[in-house]
């Protein structure tokens, strides 16, 4: 988990340890870290934004600008290509090479490729 410094305003930081003292938290991290959680839930733009420009600067990979997105990869593909990037392909580690197995294990094809390659046998 990554950690992060900051500061804010005073009465911020009050109605923070409020929330604390009232139980609504069990601490200012919680606090904070459902603050932002909330934030991006409700802000789709802002956090399509953030997704593509780590993309852009290589930071996370196709799968991992999807998920941020909070899209499908197809999708995420179509919103790199508006953005005018270029899209990067092939495996990055272990856990892409993964995903991508998942992904193809879940492809359904029809009956009827199979019914065709019967009949050409014949």
């Amino acid at each position: 988990m990554a950690r992060i410094t900051g500061s804010y305003p005073d009465d911020l930081d009050l109605l923070i340890e409020g929330t604390v003292e009232a139980g609504v938290f069990g601490g200012k991290s919680d606090a904070l870290r459902e603050f932002v959680r909330e934030y991006f839930e409700d802000h789709e733009n802002e956090r399509i934004a953030a997704a593509v420009a780590l993309y852009e600067h290589e930071r996370v990979t196709l799968g991992d600008a999807a998920r941020l997105a909070a899209v499908d990869r197809w999708t995420m593909r179509d919103i790199l290509r508006e953005h005018g990037l270029e899209l990067r392909f092939g495996l990055e580690d272990e856990e892409d090479a993964a995903y991508e197995a998942e992904a193809a294990a879940e492809l359904e094809f029809s009956d009827d490729s199979k019914g065709d390659e019967k009949s050409h046998t014949k």
